[in-house]
């Protein structure tokens, strides 16, 4: 039975039909339109009391930043042409809907100011993300990049640095006309960080790209800089007014980990920046989070009734969740030593990963509601009592590694031989509350193990009576929901089956989704959806200070045991880590996945 069209719908498409004719008949007559567009009534013409209504949303950045006003960037003044410019957020554009999926969000006017610009995060990462994001047409005609370091460049010369980075390491196809537009809104800022020119000159970049690009006064700091670098740049920012937006504009931050090194310094930090950005304002980078997999555990669980109903400790035995890296340290031993894996890894991305599994169903998807859900598993969470017998520190050894000779971590350049820093770290956890308690989740991360890869395993218990004998059973495992967040993304599940053949044989088969094949789109990277997001103003995949604090709340109690007792053990390059790690789960009666 065929649904007819809403009356407003109707007079919305027979609007836009009579809109368009007005709007060609007045540019036959050269009559300059664009404040005609921005209020939707005739030219001279006063706006209706509702059209003032509309406006006023409008220009509190709730059509911008939501994404729903996708044509904001693409009006009058969003590039370099056409002389009169409509303010970004009085502009909406008539056809967009919000029911309607078949239509990405695209930025508004917008420009993105990166620190630390020739470091390898942003040349490998960060500039290829931009210019994809433009590639696939998610971003304003007139976005502007600026880059601020120290090295003695001109604007032609960052232009070729990100023309190189973009060609190495872009996801999407190189296409000249889509570079070309991205570069004429490039800029570079030489200086230090404490270089007061230096900012007044990115200020003075600013405001000539809001002019010549029509940005609209939004902007974005993202500080790929090493964490000490937080307070000195933030400050710098409010000295020169650059973290003030002006009237209808808006002004973020973006802040990649680590956010402080435990909970007094992550707190003294938030104080720091919140005096320079309002909470809202601060957007703190976990590229894990932009994961398509790591998004999908939302989706697994609360779009679906097969997996809900047994998500809880009647029926799951334990979960385990696991970061593995194949390679060491590289040329990060000024990093790395002194901060380890534990706080590099379990800190954020498995501690993430462990409330997004955990968590009870959010009111709606939303950051405020994502937030209080995810605080409610980290307050939850109750450390072992014998912190010796439940978590495991361990340092990679020389031995031979994917066909040559790697060095031990106390053997790399730069590394003191005394050094006491984990690059592995194994950790168990309970959450006392009704959906989890008595299940163990199981934390490990290192590098130099058997193969790269990120997952979580849903563990479940075995069938409380099995018909079957034991000879028939002796290779059925636990059923088990694995959820691969890299690189293979996807969702394996794992469960028995009889052996073709006349006796009766029980083996453990896979049912598996992979992303690759299941759809045509490929994933975006997670940088792509992050940086997105922040000139959308979207903080759903973004932790807030308070979960910082509260995973710094988990992990200091541990830091501080193993800085007090002990070595970390030794484990071989290849391997999968100590021999204690396999003990700690022996004491419970199970083992670690082999991924």
């Amino acid at each position: 039975m065929s649904q007819e069209l809403p009356v407003s719908a109707t007079q919305e498409t027979k609007g836009t039909k009579e809109a368009k004719e007005a709007r060609a008949a007045r540019e036959a007559a050269g009559v300059e339109e664009a404040a005609v567009e921005a209020a939707g009534t005739p030219a001279g013409g006063e706006a209706s009391g509702d059209d003032r209504e509309s406006g006023a949303d409008e220009e509190s950045g709730t059509d911008r930043e939501s994404g729903d006003g996708q044509g904001s960037g693409h009006g009058r003044g969003a590039g370099t042409g056409g002389d009169a410019q409509v303010p970004a957020a009085a502009w909406a554009n008539p056809l967009r809907d919000a029911r309607d999926r078949r239509l990405p969000r695209i930025a508004g006017p917008s420009g993105l100011v990166i620190f630390g610009v020739t470091g390898d995060l942003s040349r490998k990462k960060l500039m290829p993300a931009v210019y994809d994001l433009a590639n696939r047409g998610l971003l304003p005609p007139g976005f502007s990049l600026v880059g601020f370091a120290r090295r003695d460049w001109e604007n032609q010369d960052f232009a070729q640095v990100v023309h190189d980075a973009v060609r190495e390491h872009a996801r999407t196809p190189f296409r000249e006309e889509v570079w070309q537009q991205l570069a004429e809104g490039m800029r570079f800022i030489p200086g230090d960080f404490d270089d007061d020119m230096a900012f007044k000159q990115l200020r003075s970049a600013v405001e000539e790209l809001d002019a010549s690009r029509g940005t609209s006064g939004n902007y974005a700091f993202y500080l790929s800089v090493p964490p000490k670098f937080f307070p000195k740049v933030v400050r710098q920012l409010k000295k020169h007014g650059l973290a003030n937006a002006p009237e209808g504009s808006w002004r973020r931050a973006v802040i990649e980990k680590p956010f402080g090194h435990d909970l007094d310094s992550a707190c003294e930090l938030n104080a720091i920046v919140h005096d320079v950005f309002e909470p809202d304002q601060v957007f703190r980078i976990d590229h894990y989070l932009g994961k398509e997999t790591v998004q999908n555990i939302l989706a697994l669980r609360f779009a679906n009734t097969m997996f809900e109903p047994i998500w809880n400790r009647s029926y799951v035995d334990h979960v385990q969740i696991t970061m593995a890296e194949d390679i060491g340290i590289g040329g990060r031993a000024g990093y790395y030593d002194g901060i380890g894996a534990a706080r590099d890894v379990i800190q954020n991305h498995l501690l993430q990963l462990m409330a997004l599994t955990a968590m009870e169903e959010p009111a709606s998807f939303d950051a405020a509601s994502l937030l209080t859900e995810k605080l409610k598993v980290f307050r939850a969470v109750q450390l072992p009592e014998d912190l010796s017998r439940h978590t495991v520190r361990g340092q990679y050894a020389g031995a031979w590694q994917g066909g040559e000779k790697v060095r031990g971590y106390l053997e790399e350049e730069g590394i003191d031989p005394a050094s006491t820093t984990d690059t592995y770290a194994a950790i168990k956890l309970g959450i006392d509350n009704r959906r989890w308690a008595g299940v163990p989740f199981y934390l490990r991360t290192g590098k130099r193990l058997g193969r790269r890869v990120t997952e979580i395993a849903v563990v479940f218990q075995r069938a409380p009576h099995s018909p079957f004998d034991s000879t028939a059973t002796e290779e059925l495992g636990s059923n088990a929901i694995v959820i691969r967040v890299q690189p293979d993304e996807g969702i394996t599940v794992r469960f028995g089956s009889k052996v073709p053949g006349t006796s009766m044989e029980i083996r453990d088969v896979t049912m598996d989704f992979a992303y690759g094949e299941s759809f045509t789109e490929s994933s975006p990277e997670a940088y792509e959806r992050l940086i997105l997001d922040v000139l959308l103003g979207d903080a759903n995949l973004f932790p807030r200070h308070q979960e910082v604090e509260e995973s710094w709340r988990i992990l200091d109690p541990i830091e501080e045991h193993w800085a007090h007792h002990g070595r970390p053990a030794q484990y071989t390059a290849g391997s999968w880590g100590p021999a204690e790690a396999d003990e700690m789960l022996a004491r419970d009666g199970r083992s670690w996945r082999r991924p």
